[in-house]
């Protein structure tokens, strides 16, 4: 039998673990300024970012799709492919091999990738912002105004 103590603690923890997810805002994304709305959120970590890959890949113009037998993410954009597969760290980009931050995962169906994924494949440049929690990607050739927060 656990003690009163233990109790005490664990609910707690479970209380402040459950205000904290409450009160918590899922990190917006945007895709050269248009904002990305996404079944499933960025997820974020202290300085990390990992993005739904088929969300901000159809926004940037490519096409993903996904084979469930081999669990591999085949992503097209323009001339460059990027084949990824879940659970492992290595990728390939036109060929040749990229090893990655961490290795892909699923959130609820989607696939998430770390944001210097989306930078390799793409040429793009990706930003994260946790303080206003913020993710913005911009992709090279595109000239988009600055919103008003913008800074350097």
């Amino acid at each position: 039998m656990p003690s009163t103590r233990l109790v005490l603690v664990t609910a707690g923890l479970a209380t402040i673990a459950s205000l904290s997810v409450a009160v918590s805002t899922p990190a917006e994304m945007s895709v050269d300024g248009q904002r990305i709305v996404a079944d499933v959120a960025p997820v974020t970590t202290v300085g990390h970012a990992y993005l739904p890959i088929r969300a901000i890949s159809e926004a940037t113009g490519g096409v993903t799709t996904f084979d469930e037998s081999t669990q591999k993410i085949t992503v097209r954009r323009g001339p460059s492919v990027l084949t990824l597969k879940l659970g492992d760290r290595i990728a390939l980009l036109d060929g040749k091999r990229l090893t990655l931050s961490h290795a892909p995962f699923t959130v609820r169906g989607r696939t998430m990738v770390p944001s210097g994924v989306i930078a390799d494949a793409f040429g793009s440049s990706v930003r994260y912002d946790a303080r206003h929690a913020k993710v913005d990607v911009r992709t090279p050739g595109v000239i988009v105004a600055p919103f008003p927060d913008d800074a350097p």
